[in-house]
Protein backbone atom coordinates (compact mmCIF):
# COMPACT_ATOMS: atom_id res chain seq x y z
CA UNK A 1 0.00 0.00 0.00
CA UNK A 2 1.58 3.98 -0.90
CA UNK A 3 0.21 6.29 1.56
CA UNK A 4 1.17 9.54 -0.03
CA UNK A 5 -2.16 10.57 -1.80
CA UNK A 6 -4.05 9.27 1.65
CA UNK A 7 -1.45 11.71 3.14
CA UNK A 8 -2.48 14.10 1.12
CA UNK A 9 -6.25 13.79 0.51
CA UNK A 10 -8.51 17.04 1.87
CA UNK A 11 -10.68 14.72 3.66
CA UNK A 12 -14.24 15.90 3.90
CA UNK A 13 -15.54 17.06 7.34
CA UNK A 14 -19.36 16.33 8.56
CA UNK A 15 -19.73 18.54 11.51
CA UNK A 16 -23.89 18.99 11.53
CA UNK A 17 -24.68 15.48 13.27
CA UNK A 18 -26.42 14.95 16.63
CA UNK A 19 -23.20 12.71 17.80
CA UNK A 20 -19.33 12.14 17.17
CA UNK A 21 -17.36 9.32 16.82
CA UNK A 22 -14.16 8.17 15.42
CA UNK A 23 -12.21 4.80 14.75
CA UNK A 24 -9.01 3.57 13.58
CA UNK A 25 -8.56 2.06 10.39
CA UNK A 26 -5.58 -0.68 11.28
CA UNK A 27 -2.88 -1.75 8.86
CA UNK A 28 -0.54 -4.54 10.15
CA UNK A 29 2.51 -5.25 7.59
CA UNK A 30 3.36 -9.13 7.80
CA UNK A 31 5.72 -11.45 5.52
CA UNK A 32 2.91 -12.35 2.97
CA UNK A 33 1.88 -8.69 2.28
CA UNK A 34 -0.39 -6.04 4.21
CA UNK A 35 -3.54 -6.76 5.70
CA UNK A 36 -6.33 -4.82 7.50
CA UNK A 37 -7.32 -5.27 10.89
CA UNK A 38 -11.64 -5.78 11.70
CA UNK A 39 -13.57 -6.01 14.62
CA UNK A 40 -16.70 -8.28 14.39
CA UNK A 41 -19.52 -6.78 16.80
CA UNK A 42 -21.02 -9.54 19.31
CA UNK A 43 -24.13 -11.27 18.15
CA UNK A 44 -25.90 -10.55 21.24
CA UNK A 45 -26.33 -6.25 20.31
CA UNK A 46 -29.51 -4.70 19.45
CA UNK A 47 -27.87 -2.99 16.44
CA UNK A 48 -25.06 -4.63 13.72
CA UNK A 49 -24.86 -7.37 15.25
CA UNK A 50 -21.97 -9.60 13.53
CA UNK A 51 -20.97 -7.21 11.29
CA UNK A 52 -17.17 -6.42 10.64
CA UNK A 53 -16.52 -3.29 11.54
CA UNK A 54 -13.29 -0.92 12.89
CA UNK A 55 -12.20 -0.30 16.32
CA UNK A 56 -13.73 3.24 17.43
CA UNK A 57 -17.04 4.64 19.10
CA UNK A 58 -18.30 7.79 20.35
CA UNK A 59 -16.83 11.22 21.60
CA UNK A 60 -16.42 11.99 25.27
CA UNK A 61 -16.09 15.03 26.98
CA UNK A 62 -12.70 13.54 28.31
CA UNK A 63 -11.40 13.23 25.12
CA UNK A 64 -8.87 15.95 23.68
CA UNK A 65 -10.02 15.36 20.14
CA UNK A 66 -11.77 12.92 17.67
CA UNK A 67 -8.25 11.01 17.40
CA UNK A 68 -7.88 10.26 20.94
CA UNK A 69 -11.42 8.85 20.43
CA UNK A 70 -10.21 6.64 18.04
CA UNK A 71 -7.23 5.39 19.99
CA UNK A 72 -8.85 5.50 23.11
CA UNK A 73 -11.52 3.02 22.17
CA UNK A 74 -9.07 0.74 19.77
CA UNK A 75 -7.38 0.08 23.03
CA UNK A 76 -10.39 -0.29 25.03
CA UNK A 77 -11.71 -2.71 22.22
CA UNK A 78 -8.78 -4.77 21.36
CA UNK A 79 -5.55 -3.34 23.62
CA UNK A 80 -3.91 -1.60 20.80
CA UNK A 81 -1.33 0.68 22.86
CA UNK A 82 -1.86 4.59 21.39
CA UNK A 83 1.63 5.15 21.56
CA UNK A 84 1.93 2.30 18.61
CA UNK A 85 -0.53 3.65 16.35
CA UNK A 86 1.57 5.64 13.67
CA UNK A 87 -1.54 7.77 11.68
CA UNK A 88 -0.86 8.23 8.15
CA UNK A 89 -4.06 10.18 7.32
CA UNK A 90 -7.70 10.79 7.60
CA UNK A 91 -10.73 9.19 5.11
CA UNK A 92 -13.60 11.63 4.77
CA UNK A 93 -16.53 11.76 7.59
CA UNK A 94 -19.48 9.14 6.87
CA UNK A 95 -22.69 9.66 8.33
CA UNK A 96 -24.88 6.80 9.71
CA UNK A 97 -28.55 6.51 10.09
CA UNK A 98 -27.99 6.41 14.00
CA UNK A 99 -26.81 10.75 13.53
CA UNK A 100 -23.36 10.38 13.81
CA UNK A 101 -20.55 11.75 12.20
CA UNK A 102 -17.65 9.07 11.67
CA UNK A 103 -14.30 10.39 11.40
CA UNK A 104 -11.78 7.11 10.21
CA UNK A 105 -8.07 7.72 10.81
CA UNK A 106 -5.71 5.38 9.26
CA UNK A 107 -2.66 3.88 11.19
CA UNK A 108 0.05 1.27 10.70
CA UNK A 109 -0.04 -0.85 13.96
CA UNK A 110 2.36 -3.56 15.10
CA UNK A 111 1.56 -7.26 13.91
CA UNK A 112 0.59 -9.16 16.65
CA UNK A 113 -2.05 -11.14 18.12
CA UNK A 114 -4.79 -8.32 19.29
CA UNK A 115 -7.70 -10.16 21.48
CA UNK A 116 -11.51 -8.32 22.25
CA UNK A 117 -10.82 -6.54 25.23
CA UNK A 118 -14.63 -5.33 25.41
CA UNK A 119 -17.84 -7.49 25.69
CA UNK A 120 -18.70 -5.77 21.86
CA UNK A 121 -16.72 -7.21 20.09
CA UNK A 122 -16.77 -10.79 19.39
CA UNK A 123 -13.74 -11.28 17.37
CA UNK A 124 -10.53 -9.34 15.74
CA UNK A 125 -9.83 -10.47 12.59
CA UNK A 126 -7.00 -9.56 10.15
CA UNK A 127 -7.66 -9.62 6.13
CA UNK A 128 -5.14 -9.49 3.27
CA UNK A 129 -5.65 -6.40 1.15
CA UNK A 130 -4.43 -8.77 -1.42
CA UNK A 131 -8.01 -10.20 -1.17
CA UNK A 132 -10.24 -7.10 -0.47
CA UNK A 133 -8.69 -5.97 -3.91
CA UNK A 134 -9.42 -9.33 -5.34
CA UNK A 135 -12.77 -8.14 -7.70
CA UNK A 136 -13.98 -11.73 -8.33
CA UNK A 137 -14.47 -10.93 -3.55
CA UNK A 138 -16.60 -7.79 -4.32
CA UNK A 139 -20.17 -6.79 -5.72
CA UNK A 140 -22.07 -3.56 -5.21
CA UNK A 141 -25.67 -2.57 -5.48
CA UNK A 142 -27.80 0.30 -6.32
CA UNK A 143 -30.47 0.78 -3.34
CA UNK A 144 -33.24 3.15 -2.89
CA UNK A 145 -32.24 3.77 1.20
CA UNK A 146 -35.12 5.92 3.51
CA UNK A 147 -32.24 7.22 5.14
CA UNK A 148 -29.61 7.85 2.76
CA UNK A 149 -31.61 8.15 -0.49
CA UNK A 150 -30.16 6.74 -3.48
CA UNK A 151 -26.59 4.84 -2.59
CA UNK A 152 -24.29 2.29 -3.85
CA UNK A 153 -23.49 -0.63 -1.14
CA UNK A 154 -20.32 -2.36 -1.35
CA UNK A 155 -19.87 -5.87 -0.16
CA UNK A 156 -16.54 -7.58 0.46
CA UNK A 157 -16.24 -11.54 0.78
CA UNK A 158 -13.09 -12.46 2.05
CA UNK A 159 -12.33 -15.78 4.02
CA UNK A 160 -15.88 -16.19 5.09
CA UNK A 161 -16.18 -12.78 6.21
CA UNK A 162 -18.51 -10.10 4.59
CA UNK A 163 -17.48 -6.31 5.12
CA UNK A 164 -20.49 -3.78 3.77
CA UNK A 165 -22.38 -1.03 5.43
CA UNK A 166 -20.51 2.16 6.78
CA UNK A 167 -16.95 0.37 7.25
CA UNK A 168 -17.10 -1.03 3.67
CA UNK A 169 -17.36 3.07 2.71
CA UNK A 170 -14.73 3.83 4.52
CA UNK A 171 -12.80 0.49 2.36
CA UNK A 172 -13.46 1.37 -0.58
CA UNK A 173 -11.88 4.83 0.07
CA UNK A 174 -8.85 3.56 1.45
CA UNK A 175 -8.45 0.94 -1.35
CA UNK A 176 -8.61 3.39 -4.18
CA UNK A 177 -6.58 6.06 -2.28
CA UNK A 178 -3.51 3.39 -1.09
CA UNK A 179 -3.84 0.83 -3.88
CA UNK A 180 -4.22 0.46 -7.81
CA UNK A 181 -8.11 -0.94 -7.14
CA UNK A 182 -10.87 0.71 -8.66
CA UNK A 183 -14.05 0.13 -8.12
CA UNK A 184 -16.09 -0.87 -10.76
CA UNK A 185 -18.14 2.05 -12.31
CA UNK A 186 -20.99 0.04 -12.71
CA UNK A 187 -22.98 -1.76 -9.57
CA UNK A 188 -23.64 -5.67 -10.04
CA UNK A 189 -27.63 -5.14 -9.61
CA UNK A 190 -30.07 -2.32 -8.96
CA UNK A 191 -32.17 -3.37 -5.53
CA UNK A 192 -35.97 -1.50 -4.37
CA UNK A 193 -36.17 -0.45 -0.40
CA UNK A 194 -38.07 -3.09 0.06
CA UNK A 195 -35.75 -5.75 -1.53
CA UNK A 196 -33.51 -8.42 0.40
CA UNK A 197 -29.94 -7.79 1.24
CA UNK A 198 -27.47 -10.68 0.47
CA UNK A 199 -28.20 -13.95 2.57
CA UNK A 200 -24.77 -13.53 4.55
CA UNK A 201 -25.71 -9.93 6.03
CA UNK A 202 -29.74 -10.36 6.40
CA UNK A 203 -29.18 -11.40 9.94
CA UNK A 204 -27.35 -8.06 10.52
CA UNK A 205 -30.33 -5.58 10.10
CA UNK A 206 -32.37 -4.91 12.56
Amino acid sequence: MDFDRLRAHDAVVVDDEEREAAVVVPVVTRPEGEGILFTKRADHLPDHPGQMSFPGGGYEPEDDDLLRTALREANEEIGLDPQAAHVVGRLDDIRTVSHYSVRPFVARIPDREYTPSDEEVAEVVVLPVSELTDLDNYESEHRDHPYYGEIRLHFFYVDGYTVWGATARMLVQLLELATDWEMPPEPDRYAGPDDEFPESVRDQIR
